[in-house]
């Protein structure tokens, strides 16, 4: 029974999930905007929405907790300079998604995810 869990498996185990994640929102970082799976999307969005809400507030606490979940300097860099700086004002609600056309190889249902 899935009782209490919210979680998406995305047809994987527990670390090669969590890898696509991690890789998902390095990219969406990186790109400003990716195109994916809805169920991917709608599983990432979470994520990035805590890490933009941690790096508003600025100091080495929070830098080390973002660096523990996105593992690359440059990324913890720009979320702290750039991505943060932008929703100061803003609570939540950091990012969009948007359903797109099926994808025609397997008919999944795509999605583009972008900040607001």
């Amino acid at each position: 029974m899935q009782h209490l869990n919210k979680n998406r498996k995305l047809g994987r185990k527990k670390g090669p999930r969590k890898a696509l994640l991690k890789s998902l929102v390095h990219n969406l970082i990186t790109n400003k905007k990716i195109k994916t799976t809805e169920a991917k999307a709608k599983e990432m969005k979470p994520i990035i929405e805590k890490l933009i809400t941690r790096a508003k507030k600025d100091n080495v606490a929070n830098r080390r907790l973002i660096f523990q979940k996105l593992a690359s300097v440059s990324d913890v860099k720009k979320m702290f300079e750039e991505i943060a700086p932008k929703y100061k004002e803003r609570n939540g609600g950091y990012t969009r998604i948007i359903k797109t056309m099926l994808r025609k190889s397997d008919a999944a249902k795509m999605a583009i995810i972008e900040f607001v």
